[in-house]
């Protein structure tokens, strides 16, 4: 099951959590430098690494209230082991990590368990699990779920290997991610193009983090040996995408869960309401920028130009520029779009995100390789132009640090089928399509967003679910809420908290005009963890099902107050 196995030792000016970064240093605007910028060192890389995934998933900004009135940044001793896993029938593996810290609790015997954000590398959860768990004794297992910034340039015929180093492609080479086919231009990553549709598989992938971690905790703890999952306590949590992860390892048979807590969660389930993350999103890419406007929210430019292209090819009606946001706005409501989730979704047009999880979702769930895009996107590094280039020896080392999984970023951006003319709608309609129509390329991608559909959790498994009302990426009427429903109604005991004045992204807080209105999620994450901890010490409830009334701090450093924590 493992392969490519590694230890080292992290302590002093190199803990487990921040690399010795601590909070001060995760704040620093620039990254981490490299001595050698053409071949850093795997130290330099997990050091780049965490500040990257701190800085993208928690506000750590000054007034935010990490480390003031939630969370914390200690300095935790101990060693990290690595290793590649794989699923039955998979082409690629996926990475596993456990964390050790020397002050492993040997009395409460405590494994975190969780799966990235996003499609983040295999620090994609430090700010979660590892935040939470280190500093308590808990060792923490992580996979990136066979997603990850192990990227493949096609052009030079490089990857990534297990120290996270960029080698040339060969059969003894131990690289996280080989594209099926090597030849051609541009940049081929491990998400869109293992060919293995690796959401279908989140869930066996946390369960083999948790295989991993007892493994290893079995080693190298041999005189507090044996760990199984009978004496060891198990507690798994993510957010976002590792949100639907956990609970998809909750639906997994046999006793080796004991709690799972997921915030946030992209997840399919049938019922009322139910979407899937790739219908929303592209509908969202072709609509949302025109609805936008009429909730306030400043045009942006060339939108005008934008929607009257959308209304030609019958996507929207309208005789002008505000009839045509009415109409865009009203599409988006009769479909379930909340406004306070389309506000925060504001956030995904500025970023380009909706086009860019189209792009990539639509190769993951139709298991296309990397020259063979349905709707002909590409991806590569480029001139200013937008030109397609090869990437730079520079730009190649540095990925696997700084690359989210997704592109565009870290140097990596999105070749369009069609001119800059285009306005890019050609692309963004052939991709509504794939949901829409009904030819092979549909077919086959809705046939690999059905294998994501989850089932209930395992009867007597301690679940928590927690979401933001305002989420605008992944919006809770169409993810959590179906579950949470679908769960009860087959009995199982699962706990919603909705948390009001929250969206989807901590990390955007640190802009003052996100952080005035938009309260942090981490602090709920947090408090369940050690509620439901709390349960299985047998000293308090589980949290009971609560809509929180926080309160936005308008501007003012976060409190206690603002965050309303049920009681």
């Amino acid at each position: 099951m493992f392969s490519q196995q590694g230890t080292t030792q992290h302590s002093g000016s190199d803990d487990l959590l921040s690399a010795g970064l601590g909070l001060d240093g995760l704040r620093t605007m620039l990254p981490p430098a490299f001595v050698d910028a053409e071949h850093p060192t795997s130290e330099e890389l997990r050091r780049r690494a965490l500040w990257s995934n701190w800085r993208g998933i928690a506000d750590l900004a000054p007034g935010g209230g990490f480390g003031d009135v939630y969370g914390a940044l200690p300095s935790v001793p101990g060693r990290e082991f690595t290793a590649y896993a794989q699923v039955p029938g998979a082409s690629q593996p996926h990475r596993v990590l456990l964390q050790l810290p020397d002050g492993f609790d040997a009395g409460k015997r405590c494994v975190v368990v969780t799966a990235s954000s996003g499609s983040r590398g295999i620090y994609g959860a430090i700010a979660v699990a590892g935040a939470w768990g280190l500093p308590k004794g808990c060792a923490v297992a992580y996979t990136d779920k066979g997603n990850g910034a192990d990227y493949f340039d096609l052009d030079a015929g490089m990857g990534v290997d297990a120290a996270s180093q960029v080698a040339v492609a060969s059969t003894d080479a131990g690289l996280a991610f080989t594209p099926s086919t090597t030849s051609g231009q541009g940049v081929a990553f491990k998400h869109a193009h293992s060919q293995d549709n690796p959401e279908a598989d989140w869930g066996r992938h946390v369960k083999q983090a948790a295989d991993f971690a007892l493994a290893k905790l079995n080693e190298a703890l041999p005189a507090q040996a044996p760990f199984t999952f009978a004496n060891t306590r198990v507690i798994a949590v993510g957010i976002s995408n590792g949100g639907g992860a956990v609970l998809r390892a909750a639906e997994l048979d046999g006793d080796w869960l004991d709690a799972v807590v997921a915030g946030e969660p992209n997840v399919l389930a049938e019922g009322h309401g139910a979407r899937s993350l790739y219908d929303y999103t592209t509908e969202a890419a072709l609509l949302m920028p025109c609805a936008l406007p009429q909730l306030g929210i400043p045009a942006m430019p060339g939108l005008e130009a934008k929607c009257a292209a959308l209304t030609a090819r019958g996507v929207l009606t309208g005789v002008d520029f505000d009839a045509q946001q009415k109409d865009a706005l009203a599409k988006l409501h009769a479909t379930g779009w909340t406004d306070a989730a389309l506000r925060a979704g504001s956030i995904s047009v500025a970023f380009d995100l909706w086009r860019a999880i189209g792009v990539t979702y639509a190769s993951a769930y139709g298991r296309y390789p990397h020259d063979a895009h349905p709707c002909g996107y590409r991806f590569s590094a480029l001139n200013p132009d937008f030109t397609p280039r090869a990437a730079t020896a520079a730009e190649r080392a540095a990925w696997i640090a700084d690359g989210s999984g997704i592109p565009p970023g870290a140097g990596v951006g999105i070749i369009d089928p069609q001119p800059l003319t285009d306005i890019g709608l050609t692309g963004l309609s052939c991709m509504r399509t794939l949901w829409m129509g009904d030819d092979a390329d549909a077919q086959r991608v809705r046939k690999g967003v059905a294998e994501t559909t989850a089932k209930a959790p395992r009867a007597g498994l301690p679940v928590v679910v927690i979401h933001g009302t305002d989420d605008g990426l992944v919006p809770q009427a169409f993810t959590s809420a179906p579950y949470v429903a679908m769960a009860k109604a087959a009995g199982r005991d699962v706990r919603y908290w909705q948390v009001r004045n929250a969206q989807h992204f901590d990390a955007f807080l640190g802009f003052p005009q996100y952080g005035a209105v938009y309260v942090p999620l981490l602090p709920y994450v947090y408090t369940a963890l050690d509620r439901v901890d709390a349960y299985l010490d047998g000293k308090g409830a589980l949290p009971a099902n609560a809509v929180i009334p926080t309160v936005p701090r308008l501007g003012k450093p976060l409190t206690a107050d603002n965050l309303a924590m049920p009681r």
